[in-house]
C-alpha cells in the first residue's frame, strides 16, 4: 500500500517529522504494513544523538501512545496490539528510559517509610532550581508568549490525569485509595463540567485557541512531546508503577504556586477569568493533593513495597528534570526574541 503524507496529515491534523513517525502514522491510520516498524525504530535509535530531543522519535512514541489512549480518533484501534507496533514501541521506550536514567540526577534514597519518603520528596521539590515559566508569565510575558504557553501545555493538559490513572489497577490498599482520591478531583468529582481537562478546554476556547486534542502537535517541539511521553512511559508499564507514583507526587508538589503565577499573569495580560479559571482551580486543589501524593500515595507505596522505592524517587526526579528542560526551551526562545513553538519565526 502506498499512502501519501498529505492523506495522513489530513487524518490526524499534523505532519510526520521523519521516516519513523511517517511509517507509524501510515500504519496506524491507513493499515500500511509496507515498512518494518521495528527495524525502522532500531535504526532511528541507533542514528540519533539525543533520544529525548529527537523530533522523529518523540513524535513516533507520542503517536504510539495515542493509540492506547484513544486520544486521536483517526488511529485504527485494531492496530493497538499489533506485534510490530508493540515491538517498535518497546524499542523506543527502552532507549528513552535508558537516556533518562543516564541523565536525570537522583538523590540518595530515604528510608522506606511514609514520613521519610514524604520528607524526601518535599525536599527534592524544594531543591528544584529549574526555570520558572510561571514566574515569567506573571511578570514579563507578552500576550503572544502566554498564548504559546497555553498551546504547549495543551499537549498534556487536554488529557490531564490520564497518564497517572494507568497506575490505579496496579496499586492496592493505602496507595490505591490515595491515588483514587486525587484522580477523583482531577476528573471533577462526578461533575463533567469540573473535569480538569474540560476546564482547560474552556480556557483554550476563551483564549480563542483550538481545544481539539492534537490541534497543536505540529507546534510542539520534541522536548514538549517528551514531557508527555515520560509520564505515559511510566504509567503504561506495570514494572514502572513506582516511577509514575513518584512523577505524580512531584507534579502535584510543584503545581499550586506556579498556577497562582499563571493566573496572575493571564489577568495582567487581559485574558478573561474564564481563561484563568483552570489555574485558579489548581491553586487550592494541588495544595491538598501534594500532601496526599507525597505521603499517602508515594510514602505508603514505598513502605508497603520497598523494592519500588528507587523508582519512586527516580520518577519524581525525572518529572522535575524533564519539565525543567521543556520550560527552559520556552524561556530560551523568548529571551532570544523567538517563538517557543516549533517552526515559527518569532513570538
Amino acid at each position: 500500500m502506498t499512502v501519501s503524507t498529505l492523506d495522513t496529515d489530513t487524518a490526524v491534523g499534523f505532519s510526520p517529522r521523519g521516516p519513523l513517525s511517517a511509517a507509524v502514522l501510515s500504519c496506524l491510520v491507513h493499515g500500511d504494513d509496507s515498512v518494518d516498524l521495528p527495524e525502522l525504530a532500531a535504526t532511528a535509535v541507533a542514528e540519533t544523538t539525543d533520544v529525548v530531543r529527537d523530533d522523529d522519535i518523540q513524535l513516533a512514541l507520542f503517536v504510539l501512545y495515542a493509540s492506547s489512549y484513544g486520544s486521536l480518533p483517526a488511529l485504527d484501534a485494531s492496530r493497538e496490539w499489533d506485534a510490530g507496533v508493540i515491538t517498535a514501541r518497546r524499542l523506543l521506550e527502552d532507549a528513552f528510559e535508558a537516556a533518562l536514567r543516564e541523565t536525570v540526577p537522583v538523590p540518595e534514597l530515604p528510608e522506606p517509610t511514609v514520613d521519610a519518603v514524604g520528607r524526601a520528596l518535599f525536599a527534592l521539590a524544594a531543591a528544584d532550581t529549574g526555570p520558572s515559566v510561571a514566574r515569567y508569565i506573571a511578570k514579563k510575558a507578552t500576550r503572544e508568549q502566554a498564548e504559546e504557553s497555553l498551546i504547549l501545555r495543551s499537549i498534556y493538559t487536554l488529557r490531564e490525569a490520564d497518564p497517572h490513572s494507568w497506575a490505579i489497577p496496579r496499586l492496592t490498599g493505602r496507595a490505591k485509595a490515595a491515588l483514587v482520591e486525587i484522580q477523583s478531583d482531577e476528573y471533577g468529582g462526578g461533575r463533567p463540567q469540573r473535569v480538569h481537562a474540560e476546564l482547560y478546554a474552556r480556557a483554550m476556547r476563551a483564549a480563542d485557541l483550538d481545544d481539539t486534542y492534537g490541534a497543536y502537535v505540529d507546534d510542539a517541539p520534541a522536548i514538549t512531546l517528551a514531557s508527555h511521553n515520560l509520564m505515559t512511559l511510566f504509567g503504561l508499564n506495570r514494572r514502572l508503577v513506582g516511577a509514575i507514583v513518584g512523577h505524580l507526587a512531584a507534579y502535584e508538589m510543584t503545581s499550586s504556586i506556579p498556577c497562582r503565577f499563571y493566573a496572575d499573569g493571564l489577568r495582567r495580560l487581559g485574558f478573561t477569568d474564564e481563561v484563568a479559571a483552570y489555574f485558579d482551580e489548581h491553586v487550592e486543589a494541588d495544595a491538598v493533593h501534594e500532601q496526599i501524593a507525597a505521603r499517602d500515595l508515594a510514602g505508603s507505596l514505598a513502605e508497603d513495597r520497598p523494592e519500588v522505592l528507587g523508582d519512586v524517587v527516580f520518577g519524581a526526579a525525572a518529572c522535575l528534570t524533564v519539565d525543567g528542560w521543556a520550560g527552559q526551551h520556552m524561556l530560551d526562545a523568548w529571551a532570544a526574541g523567538a517563538s517557543a513553538l516549533r517552526g515559527r519565526e518569532s513570538s
